[in-house]
């Protein structure tokens, strides 16, 4: 039998207050995972929380901003006094503050993608790694987005940061495979979140996108969590240095 359990292992997800992030959150719960939920807002962390106890899971929040480096060092130095291990870390947090042509951004809008984006990932990965080969090793997974392969229009920065990830997940994943951690990236297609909601709401913008999806829908963060449990158990013990693509053929 292939392995997807995640018993006695310790998941730190970011971004877990909705959406995707919350999704996987939810199912790596089910799967035996503790998750450690962190975002900005503290009180919708608690009403993800709630609900994974609810379903039988066990789970903790804890706030955190992912573009400020202190309070990256103070949410691993509380996880290391709580738990003294850490086996998971999903980078799933994520900014797009400006929707617009690249040639009318100014220095606000760059700052804050690349901080939250990318910036906030690579600090997490460093503590994560450290944490994670006390622990005899782990898996990372980076939520990255089509858009690093394709640029999206009017998102170019946006696109920027997460073609970075990509790269990224890559020279971690030679680094740390070593260090038993393997790292890898999903690439999720137009989902159905609060993200994606000014675009799937713009009938105009929504039925462009339709035209370039095979599968001719757009995607609920549910059908995001699959690949994101193969990609932290052992069912992919063999896989490091890589993306999935989960976008209803729009690459394709």
């Amino acid at each position: 039998m292939v392995n997807f359990q995640l018993d006695g292992k310790i998941a730190l997800i970011t971004g877990a207050s909705r959406g995707i992030g919350a999704a996987i959150a939810e199912t790596l719960a089910a799967y035996g995972a503790h998750c450690i939920l962190v975002s900005r807002k503290i009180d919708a962390l608690k009403q993800v929380e709630q609900k994974i106890v609810q379903n039988g899971g066990k789970a903790e929040s804890i706030a955190c901003h992912m573009g400020q480096l202190d309070k990256i060092e103070a949410l691993f130095a509380e996880i290391k006094e709580r738990h003294g291990l850490l086996h998971i870390l999903v980078n799933n947090a994520a900014t797009n503050p400006y929707f617009g042509d690249m040639m009318g951004a100014d220095e606000g809008a760059w700052n804050k993608t690349f901080e939250v984006n990318l910036k906030g990932p690579f600090f997490m990965i460093q503590h994560a790694a450290r944490l994670m080969e006390e622990s005899g090793g782990g898996a990372i997974v980076n939520v990255a987005s089509i858009n690093g392969v394709r640029p999206a229009p009017l998102q170019g920065i946006y696109s920027m940061s997460k073609a970075a990830m990509i790269s990224m997940t890559k020279a971690f994943a030679k680094e740390l495979a070593g260090r038993k951690i393997r790292v890898n990236a999903l690439l999720p297609g137009l989902t159905h979140t609060k993200f994606a909601d000014a675009l799937i709401s713009n009938d105009e913008i929504y039925q462009y996108a339709l035209q370039t999806i095979p599968m001719n829908r757009h995607a609920q963060p549910e059908e995001m969590a699959g690949a994101v449990l193969y990609l932290v158990s052992d069912a992919s013990s063999f896989t490091t240095g890589t993306y999935i693509v989960c976008d209803g053929g729009s690459l394709a």
